[in-house]
C-alpha cells in the first residue's frame, strides 16, 4: 500500500469514528439543526491529515489505533470548529470548503458560530471521557496540550494576528519573522500537537518528545508554505475552495515576500528538516516521513 492509499484508508476509519461520535450518546441531546450543522462541518470530505498524524505518532510507540483514536478525533473536531469559524463573513468570508458550501453559507452565520462552539466543547469532552484506558495524568496532559495548541497562544492567537494585519493594516506583517511566528501559531501549533500525541500517550523520553516537536514544527511550516503556494497557483476546482484570496486581500505571505521559487526552496528545506528529525525512529517512521513529502506536493 502506498502512502496515498494508506492516508485514504485511515481517513475512512476516522470518518466512520466521527459519524459514530456525532450519532452517539455524547450528542444525543443536541438540537437537531445544530447537530446537522456540526455534521456538515465534520463529515463528507477532508484529508484528515491531523488525526492521521496523531495515529501515526502513536504507532511509533506501539500504541494501538483504538487507544489513540480519541485524541485524534479531538484534534479533528478542533480543526473542524476552526474552519467553521474561519469561513464566516467576519473572518475569511468563504462560500466553499472542500467543494461544498461552508457551514454559514449552507445554514446561516449564527448556526455556524454555534456549531463551531459545539465542536470545540465536544473535542474536550472526548478527550476527558473516562473509559478506563488512559492514565488520568495522561488525559490531563492531552487536555492541556490541546488547549494550548488551539487557544490564544496557538491557533486562535495566530488567527487574531492574521486578521489584525488584514483588517487593521498593521505594517509589521510585512516582516518574514512576523509571518513565520503568526503561521506557527495559526497552522503549526495544532499540527505540532498532533505529531506529539504518541509521545503523550506513551510518556516518551524527552529526546523522543523533542524529535517529534521538531518534526511537527517543520511539518507545520511546510504545510503553510504549501497552502500559500496553492492559493497563489492552485485551481479552485481542484483545491475545492476559492484561490488567489491572499493577493486580492493584500495579505503578506512568505510567498508574496519571497516569490514562488524562493518559497519552493523554503518548502523543500522544511520538509528535509522534518524528515531528518525522525531519524531516531528508523523505519517505523516511514509513514510520517512520507507525510512530509505529501504535504509539500499536495494539490488541494
Amino acid at each position: 500500500m502506498d502512502f496515498t492509499d494508506h492516508l485514504t484508508a485511515t481517513a475512512r476509519r476516522i470518518e466512520t469514528a466521527l459519524i459514530q461520535l456525532l450519532d452517539g450518546p455524547l450528542c444525543a441531546g443536541t438540537p437537531e439543526r445544530l447537530l446537522a450543522a456540526m455534521r456538515h462541518a465534520m463529515l463528507g470530505g477532508g484529508k484528515r491529515l491531523r488525526p492521521f498524524l496523531a495515529l501515526e505518532s502513536a504507532s511509533l510507540f506501539g500504541i494501538a489505533e483504538s487507544r489513540a483514536m480519541a485524541p485524534a478525533l479531538a484534534i479533528e473536531l478542533i480543526h473542524g470548529y476552526s474552519l467553521a469559524h474561519d469561513d464566516l463573513p467576519a473572518m475569511d468570508n468563504d462560500l466553499l470548503r472542500r467543494g461544498q458550501p461552508t457551514v454559514w453559507a449552507h445554514f446561516d452565520e449564527w448556526t455556524a458560530i454555534l456549531a463551531g462552539d459545539g465542536l470545540q466543547a465536544l473535542a474536550f469532552e472526548v478527550l476527558a471521557a473516562d473509559d478506563g484506558d488512559l492514565d488520568p495524568r495522561v488525559s490531563l496532559q492531552l487536555v492541556a496540550g490541546l488547549a494550548r495548541a488551539s487557544g490564544a497562544d496557538g491557533m486562535v492567537g495566530g488567527q487574531a494576528l492574521d486578521l489584525e494585519a488584514e483588517k487593521l493594516g498593521q505594517p509589521e506583517v510585512s516582516s518574514a519573522d512576523h509571518i513565520r511566528s503568526l503561521q506557527a501559531m495559526k497552522t503549526g501549533a495544532l499540527i505540532g500537537f498532533a505529531c506529539q500525541t504518541g509521545a503523550f500517550l506513551s510518556q516518551a523520553s524527552e529526546n523522543e518528545r523533542a524529535a517529534l516537536r521538531q518534526y511537527g514544527d517543520q511539518l507545520g511550516y511546510a504545510f503553510q508554505i504549501a497552502d500559500d503556494l496553492l492559493d497563489a497557483e492552485g485551481d479552485a476546482k481542484i483545491v475545492g475552495k476559492a484561490v488567489a484570496k491572499d493577493e486580492a486581500a493584500g495579505k503578506a505571505t512568505l510567498v508574496s515576500l519571497m516569490g514562488i521559487e524562493a518559497a519552493r526552496r523554503e518548502l523543500s528545506a522544511a520538509v528535509e528538516q522534518a524528515q531528518k528529525a525522525l531519524q531516531p525512529f528508523g523505519e517505523s517512521a516511514r509513514h510520517l516521513i512520507a507525510a512530509a513529502d505529501y504535504v509539500a506536493s499536495r494539490d488541494r
